[in-house]
């Protein structure tokens, strides 16, 4: 008996440990190519030292980086702080809860002081951020030995890793100087590959060795393109990312790993980021009792029209909100509640705001049922209140039963009001433009309109704030946060706004004139543009970018995130640029809920 049952239990075990040792193999993968970075970045470091040639330290350099490349699968997705710290913006950072301002440190500081040119005199200042580096990288080598992979994190972190590279990586966004993103995304490729290959070597799977194909067929073609401003980032997102993370998907089922159940912004089950409903707005809603169900928006919509919820039963949320204009109101600022001035700022759109993080201009709330009650208590805007409206609706016998329908375990009063309203202003995202269509293969562009995404996403740098697809400032892929930015905007008047934006909720230097970074889903049909609508065309806001923002115009603005130098485009160029942003119209906007 004990011969019968040796069999199958020995057959469970090897199954078992087959698995075991791919995960292994990932983790001690992982582990020598921490270990090749830092024998990379060791050498950047005596390279410096020694006082090589300028090319040789920036040769040098770039194969650091590129070590990064490979490194990042797994670093970004167990450890984001700490890759924050060795590859993040080189931008100062804001601890709202230390109430500190603190500098940025790692590979793209580095960048700055070898790119475009190397000045020795900076020697010094190099190598204490190279040390800084290097003591990064010793933390990850450190948190990388405890460290506990599964199938499903694998899976998962490769697929986030393709996505990455479509909205980081040839966008240009972690190497805005060197502009090195190409050999680095063929780097990244080649650490999916080298995931692939353990997976690949032991299951006979037809979706890992098409994977593996589609991989060498990016690598070659990015090394026959090599040229940042002319590369055909359209082409290669259909023809080499999405194919490719659609293989990822497809062999995770053939593997029977289970996807990850966890909720976020980009669903764990994408299988590219262009999908119908590949984002998830209860992710970003925050509360289990914030659930958008089909009775809130209906309810949501009527007391959106409603001018019950101001304080004199003459505006609404719609007064301002229009549906023909995509939720704005086609003025440079609204007027305020009694009509004798202008709000501060333009009144934003409401479509497609579910995926963000941050709310308001000044990313004041994070929630968008805190911005419809910041909205209708402001004394300018409607001068209402939540409680006194509650009231109001109870003695609407129409109105109780619709609440009860929509909420049948709360009475009226401020959270069901100010959800109904949350819920109804998420339901107008729709993702139907024709981009999207042409990212799906469903729908073609123009040769027009495909040379507008690609400078859009290229020498434009559109893409590297607004981040695709979304094309708001939600960083992807994680997308946890809603960046803000300095831009120097100026006035009518040609002189630099006075409007201090972030600065006035922080109070901290670097938010001087710091903007949040909307969405331009429909950006053809909510002129005028900007916080405080200055400018009147998509035109007028290509050429203050074309300039370099407000350095550009000749402000004196120190701490504007935007790059100064000119973009160079032609003519030509800004006609196709605002060629694609008008497939970012929702292609059945009259569908809208209003």
């Amino acid at each position: 008996m004990k011969k019968f049952f040796f069999i199958p239990i020995f057959l469970f075990l090897l199954s078992c440990s087959n698995l075991d040792t791919t995960v292994e193999q990932a983790n001690n993968l992982f582990k020598s190519d921490i270990a090749t970075l830092k024998e990379e970045v060791d050498q950047l470091e005596l390279v410096v030292q020694n006082d090589a040639s300028a090319k040789q330290i920036q040769q040098q350099f770039l194969k650091s980086h590129e070590a990064y490349k490979k490194v990042e699968i797994l670093s970004e997705y167990y450890f984001p702080t700490v890759s924050k710290a060795i590859n993040g913006p080189a931008l100062d950072e804001y601890e709202i809860d230390e109430g500190l301002t603190v500098p940025p440190e790692g590979f793209q500081v580095i960048e700055e002081f070898i790119f475009p040119t190397f000045n020795k005199k900076s020697k010094a200042e190099l190598l204490r951020q190279l040390g800084i580096l290097k003591a990064n990288l010793n933390r990850l080598e450190l948190v990388s030995q405890t460290n506990t992979l599964t199938d499903s994190h694998i899976f998962d972190a490769i697929r986030l890793e393709v996505f990455r590279i479509v909205t980081l990586g040839i966008t240009g966004f972690d190497s805005p100087i060197a502009q090195n993103s190409l050999p680095e995304t063929s780097a990244s490729l080649e650490s999916i590959a080298s995931y692939c290959k353990n997976y690949a070597s032991k299951y006979e799977t037809k979706e890992l060795q098409t994977s593996l194909t589609i991989i060498e067929k990016g690598k070659k073609y990015l090394q026959q393109h090599s040229d940042f401003n002319a590369f055909d980032r359209a082409y290669f997102i259909k023809e080499i990312t999405n194919p490719l993370s659609k293989n990822l998907y497809q062999a995770q089922i053939k593997l029977h790993i289970p996807f990850l159940k966890e909720v976020r912004g980009l669903k764990a089950t994408a299988q590219t980021l262009f999908e119908k409903d590949v984002f998830d707005a209860e992710a970003f809603s925050g509360f289990p009792d914030y659930k958008t169900t089909p009775e809130k928006i209906k309810l949501g919509k009527e007391l959106f029209n409603d001018p019950i919820l101001s304080g004199n039963n003459t505006r609404s949320c719609a007064s301002c909100h229009h549906k023909d204009k995509s939720f704005t109101d086609g003025l440079e600022k609204a007027k305020t509640l009694d009509g004798k001035s202008l709000l501060k700022r333009n009144t934003p759109t409401l479509s497609n705001i579910a995926f963000q993080r941050a709310f308001f201009y000044d990313s004041r709330v994070s929630y968008i049922e805190d911005q419809a009650v910041a909205v209708i208590s402001n004394e300018n805007e409607m001068h209402g209140s939540l409680e006194k409206s509650a009231k109001d609706l109870k003695k609407n016998k129409e109105y109780t039963a619709k609440f009860k329908t929509a909420f049948p375990n709360n009475e009226i009063d401020a959270f069901t009001i100010k959800n109904a309203l949350g819920s109804y202003i998420r339901s107008l995202s729709s993702y139907d433009s024709k981009f999207d269509g042409y990212m799906r293969n469903e729908v073609s562009f123009t040769a027009e309109e495909k040379a507008g995404f690609n400078l859009f996403a290229g020498k434009a740098k559109c893409a590297t704030c607004h981040f695709i697809p979304l094309t708001n400032g939600t960083v992807p892929p994680n997308f946890t946060k809603s960046e803000s930015e300095v831009l120097g905007v100026p006035n009518k008047y040609n002189q630099l706004d006075s409007d201090l934006g972030k600065f006035e909720l922080t109070k901290a230097l670097i938010h001087k004139n710091s903007f949040k970074t909307p969405t331009i889903r429909n950006i053809t049909l909510t002129a005028p543009y900007m916080h405080n609508g200055v400018f009147k065309t998509l035109e007028e806001v290509i050429d203050f970018y074309n300039e370099g923002g407000g350095k550009g115009l000749g402000f004196s603005l120190e701490n504007q995130t935007l790059p100064e130098d000119k973009l160079n485009l032609t003519d030509l160029e800004k006609k196709q640029l605002i060629a694609f942003m008008k497939t970012l119209t929702d292609t059945e906007p009259s569908k809208k809920k209003s």
